[in-house]
């Protein structure tokens, strides 16, 4: 009896530190996990076309395109088999911009601020499937700006890691957005950490990025390659009526990224690099992304991030 007392609780000890370490990678690899994340982002000036109902508009210049960014992402209930957890985010948009192909007196700079935020809760549950631990997450978001509340969303996630040691990590799962305004609902998802034994790291995680990475130094780590991102925001009184309108980008941003661990468990990050915007749209809150009434199309642009987050992993990492 004594035996299968111990060995019951080695087991219950067991899955205790794998979830402790599940959550512990999570905020290593997504620093939206983290429970701070504050960050600012600057594009140099680039050009863009749009279209209105099949018209093209005027080329246009935008001049200063800049956003700061925070998070806060806590953990209110952590226990064996699942987690409860609250994000809470804020973004300020800086925008101004100008006609491409006017000069002198008839150039007018047309300047906009825009606010966004969102809140959820989060849900994890962590269990074997297929003798594999498996991860279930779910999370409802309520979204808005400065002027009110907007939209609920709800997002569902299921992750088999397949291979977990200390050289190779290796996870496949699905992601159901719950949002009409997605433009891809449900999306497959394949992550791929392999350590070689030259020190190089190669970070796949599709769909979101596909990166190079290497330790330096005695607390830095420098990575190259793409990452996707985006950009979202609500409209009012465009067009004189109480409609509200939601604008929504997809970014894929390819450059370097160098991160540093100061003290222990604050990371500052410097981002550098080249951004795409491969389709921006404006609809009616309502709608979808695909039911747009406005299209944007926006010239490569050289991007600069700084950011600064706080992770109580971080030492875990560095042992």
């Amino acid at each position: 009896m004594n035996t299968v007392l111990a060995q019951s609780a080695d087991s219950v000890a067991r899955e205790a530190q794998i979830t402790k370490l599940t959550l512990a990678y999570a905020a290593l690899k997504f620093k939206e996990l983290r429970p701070f994340n504050a960050e600012y982002s600057y594009l140099t000036p680039y050009n863009y076309s749009a279209q209105i109902a099949a018209e093209n508009l005027p080329d246009r210049k935008m001049t200063n395109f800049s956003q700061a960014m925070v998070g806060v992402n806590l953990n209110l209930i952590k226990k064996q088999k699942w987690a409860l957890g609250t994000t809470l985010g804020y973004r300020y948009i800086m925008t101004e911009s100008e006609p491409t192909y006017t000069s002198g007196a008839d150039k007018s700079t047309q300047r906009n601020d825009y606010q966004a935020h969102y809140t959820s809760v989060n849900l994890a549950y962590f269990t074997r499937f297929f003798n594999k631990m498996t991860i279930f997450s779910s999370s409802v978001a309520v979204d808005g700006s400065e002027k009110d509340f907007e939209r609920v969303r709800g997002l569902i996630t299921g992750t088999m890691i397949l291979k977990a040691n200390r050289q190779t990590r290796m996870a496949i799962g699905l992601l159901w957005n719950i949002d009409p305004s997605a433009l891809i609902p449900i999306i497959p998802t394949f992550l791929y950490e392999h350590e070689f034994d030259n020190g190089f790291i190669a970070d796949i995680n599709l769909p979101r990025n596909l990166m190079l990475r290497k330790h330096v130094f005695r607390k830095g780590r420098v990575s190259m390659g793409a990452e996707l991102d985006g950009n979202s925001f609500y409209l009012y009184n465009i067009d004189g009526t109480s409609q509200k309108y939601q604008y929504s980008q997809m970014d894929i941003n390819s450059g370097f990224v160098y991160e540093h661990l100061l003290g222990n468990y604050f990371i500052i990050a410097a981002k550098t690099g080249v951004r795409i915007v491969p389709t921006a749209r404006v609809f009616e809150k309502e709608k979808s992304f695909e039911d747009y009434i406005y299209k944007i199309k926006p010239d490569p642009a050289f991007y600069f991030n700084i950011g600064l987050s706080f992770n109580p992993f971080s030492k875990i990492k560095r042992k």
